[in-house]
């Protein structure tokens, strides 16, 4: 693994102490640790929204033989640890360079998939009767210097005029009228599309619908190595043998370069921090100035996202740290609260009930990668959602099941996510690239 992770953060044993681990309604299934030697047609390894995802789909419209391997339990990850917020994303790379990479109408593909992710979300709750608080609403960017103002303008033209996606810009005096007030902001732009989760229930619901329809899965059953013999993979964990003519990876930020190589080189894991406050009064929500329960983020390269939570918690996080370990974690929290003060004097003034850290995963294309990773099209994975995946994660899973079934017809991918996951350049030099991105994004968010 990169160096900006550290053993700390694989404490599969440890709890979460999140505000979704404290929230999130019982898992409510009879999970158990693989033993002895066993046998599936799909081995998929990581019980997140990507793996579950695949396994239901698998089961649902193939009826193969499935089974989820977690070093912890389902949901342990970044599924169980993000802000909740199912919108468009999962990318870093502008649309621009996009079209110039893959050309327009590809690009334009993808950012369809990108609706239909979110579309998935909903259909998953609908379909297995998952309870997860969506709640509609769509999101907002908002400019956090006066001249993202100007930025946020093109993008809306650009936005309609390449995707027919509607936005509307709302100056300083909108965002008040609409109960996104902070002194910290000179405007923003609104998009329709996009629903809030409780991201651990949605997890923990996919489980038991996965569970439900007769894939197995088994926590805390890490898997140690893997060998190919013949036609067939062998996994190990501490007390078991599973023999598999597929394997899926689905471990995102938390891949093992060691053991799952195909992958060496190629992703960057990067930390997001989250701090949860207590319930606000509607006095507090009111002097504020933020009442709405719509999602937000800001306009820096570093981001923050934020949003009221239904039990009117305030949730703030951000992405930066390079140190995951035990240790790095109080600074960060200092550093969260901090802002939190600056950005929303009101809300800084409440307790913090909650922080906790996560990796997400960023690749060198900035896009992510759904597909193949030998050329047998046996070893199979869909990763890197740089820190926006629980709509993608949720569409691409489902289509990885249709590829490895042999229909990439219905997987309907567009080539943005299917070309290559490419290898860093000088790939021992990934945690000082990340220092290096995270000076001159914060200089150039602080001063440009």
């Amino acid at each position: 693994m990169p160096s900006t992770t550290h053993p700390d953060a694989f404490h599969f044993d440890r709890t979460v102490e999140s505000y979704w681990e404290a929230s999130a309604d019982p898992l409510n299934l009879d999970l158990a640790p693989l033993t002895g030697d066993a046998r599936c047609d799909v081995a998929i390894i990581g019980a997140g929204y990507t793996g579950l995802s695949t396994a239901l789909t698998l089961r649902e419209d193939y009826g193969l033989d499935v089974r989820v391997l977690d070093a912890a339990m389902p949901g342990w990850g970044a599924s169980g640890r993000n802000g909740g917020f199912a919108c468009i994303g999962s990318h870093k790379l502008g649309y621009g360079s996009m079209i110039a990479r893959y050309g327009r109408d590809e690009t334009i593909r993808f950012f369809s998939t990108m609706r239909e992710a979110v579309d998935r979300v909903r259909d998953n709750c609908r379909r297995y009767g998952i309870e997860a608080s969506l709640t509609e609403g769509g999101e907002v960017s908002l400019a956090h210097r006066p001249n993202r103002m100007a930025e946020l303008a093109a993008e809306k033209s650009f936005m309609q005029a390449t995707f027919g996606e509607t936005m509307e810009l709302l100056d300083a005096n909108a965002l008040r009228e609409r109960g996104l007030w902070s002194p910290h902001f000179h405007g923003g732009l609104a998009c329709a599309v996009g629903a809030s989760i409780h991201p651990l229930n949605y997890a923990r619901g996919l489980a038991r619908a996965a569970q439900g329809l007769g894939a197995h899965t088994h926590p805390f059953s890490r898997v140690r190595s893997w060998s190919k013999h013949a036609k067939k993979y062998v996994l190990t964990t501490e007390n078991a043998r599973l023999e598999a003519d597929h394997v899926v990876i689905a471990t995102n930020g938390y891949t093992s370069e060691s053991i799952f190589h195909h992958h060496r080189d190629r992703l960057m894991p990067a930390l997001s921090n989250i701090i949860v406050t207590r319930p606000l009064t509607e006095d507090e929500r009111a002097e504020q100035g933020w009442t709405s329960r719509v999602m937000a983020y800001d306009t820096r390269n570093l981001l923050h996202y934020f949003r009221l939570l239904p039990d009117g918690r305030f949730l703030f996080g951000g992405r930066g740290g390079t140190d995951a370990s035990d240790g790095g974690a109080e600074p960060m929290k200092a550093h969260m609260i901090a802002t939190l003060k600056r950005m929303f004097p009101v809300f800084g003034r409440a307790e913090i009930d909650y922080f906790w850290r996560g990796f997400v995963c960023l690749s060198r294309d900035l896009v992510p990668y759904v597909g193949a990773l030998d050329d047998h099209r046996s070893v199979w994975t869909s990763i890197a959602y740089h820190g926006n995946g629980v709509a993608m994660a949720s569409y691409c899973g489902r289509a990885l099941a249709h590829l490895i079934a042999g229909k990439p017809e219905r997987a309907n991918l567009p080539a943005v996510v299917t070309r290559r996951l490419a290898p860093f350049p000088a790939a021992s030099l990934r945690p000082l690239y990340l220092k290096g991105a995270y000076l001159w994004f914060g200089a150039k968010d602080e001063w440009l």
